[in-house]
């Protein structure tokens, strides 16, 4: 994490306490110069801040015991706690409605800002949507998305697998802290993931696996995400919860239509009812996220370097438009949307890409701006 361990200790108080949301601490840091300074404010001060009356009750009693093993298990290499201040904070996520304050990661920070396609499913998957899982997995890992899901039995694994064996990067958000694997099962995936992307979660170590906390996670899930992609679910599946926050997002959802006598494919075909986008093979997906992809690169399984565009490459004119928008000062999502007049969920991709190219710079806070070589 950024900044001295007093911060860090902050940071972690911060996720420790009920009632503390990202909202609430952007907008009383906006009053007070940073973490450690708001924890240490007075209980009116707090309550001026617009802290809650058993959220100040919290700040004021913490348990030492807590923190610390929080702090001990931060000291572990490749283990971080990002701040919503942090450069590092993954900016698609920081500008959704009740994103975390602070993650805890295991692996890549880096990981957390590419460009990433959450793909979700039923725990007890068709051999086929395994496979399916699987194969796009690893398809669009080798096109340069990351692809994000929750650890879980079924599609959830498959998609994990599928990544890691195109040589891709994947992300696993996590319903638990992250000193332990849930389903234990997938210890050895865990593992294999944070080598080279991350496993990420809102919830301090040593917080057990409830059921009310995967429901919970799969906002992180979709709002890291620049789309959903449904493989199989029953009507009733919990994977329908991350396809609606990715609606409520802003983002694209995707489908997968099975057979009508499958109840694995009710769900599916529920979300296509609704207006998800039907998929028949990856492709599709990387054609409506509009992710300009090069042959090359999707031969060798890189993604687009973050490189300036070349001089005399035109860029579509939508993105000169939120260029012109984007102007020389940093701003926030919503600022943009309302300067472009362009739809939110394609402001939300096409900043992703620009930033990718070279030619917008991400801030602290969900903020952008134009890079240095476009001034």
């Amino acid at each position: 994490m950024d900044g001295d361990r007093e911060e860090q200790r902050a940071w972690a108080l911060l996720l420790r306490t009920p009632g503390i949301n990202r909202e609430r601490v952007a907008q009383a840091l906006q009053s007070v110069a940073s973490a450690a300074e708001l924890v240490r404010a007075s209980d009116a001060t707090l309550a001026r801040l617009g802290i809650p009356d058993h959220a100040r009750l919290a700040l004021r009693t913490p348990d030492a015991v807590a923190l610390d093993a929080d702090l001990e298990w931060l000291d572990a290499p490749g283990h971080h706690l990002l701040p919503l201040t942090s450069t590092h904070f993954p900016p698609l996520l920081a500008n959704t409605t009740g994103a975390p304050a602070a993650l805890y990661v295991r692996g890549s920070t880096e990981a957390l800002s590419t460009p990433q396609l959450a793909m979700v499913g039923s725990r007890n998957p068709t051999a086929s949507g395994r496979e399916t899982a699987f194969e796009f997995a690893a398809h669009l890992a080798r096109c340069g998305l990351t692809i994000t899901s929750g650890l879980a039995e079924g599609i959830d694994g498959a998609s994990h697998r599928g990544a890691l064996a195109a040589g891709g990067l994947t992300i696993a958000v996590c319903g638990t802290g992250l000193d332990r694997v849930y389903p234990e099962q997938h210890a050895e995936l865990a593992r294999a993931i944070a080598a080279s992307g991350a496993l990420v979660s809102e919830f301090p170590p040593r917080t057990p696996p409830r059921k009310e906390y995967f429901p919970q996670r799969n906002r992180i899930i979709s709002g890291l995400s620049l789309g959903t992609l449904v493989v199989e679910a029953a009507r009733q599946s919990g994977s329908l919860i991350t396809a609606r926050f990715a609606s409520e997002q802003g983002r694209e959802v995707f489908a997968i239509p099975g057979s009508i006598h499958s109840p694995l494919s009710r769900g599916c075909h529920r979300l296509l009812r609704d207006g998800a986008k039907l998929v028949e093979e990856a492709d599709d997906i990387l054609s409506e996220l509009k992710i300009p992809l090069t042959a090359a690169a999707a031969a060798l399984g890189t993604a687009p370097s973050k490189q300036p565009a070349h001089p005399a490459e035109r860029l579509d004119k939508e993105y000169e438009i939120l260029l012109d928008a984007l102007g020389f000062d940093a701003l926030g999502v919503d600022a943009l949307i309302e300067r472009s007049g362009l739809k939110p969920d394609a402001v939300a991709s096409m900043l992703l890409i620009l930033e990718l190219r070279g030619l917008v710079e991400a801030r602290p806070g969900g903020r952008y701006c134009r890079s240095p070589t476009r001034r």
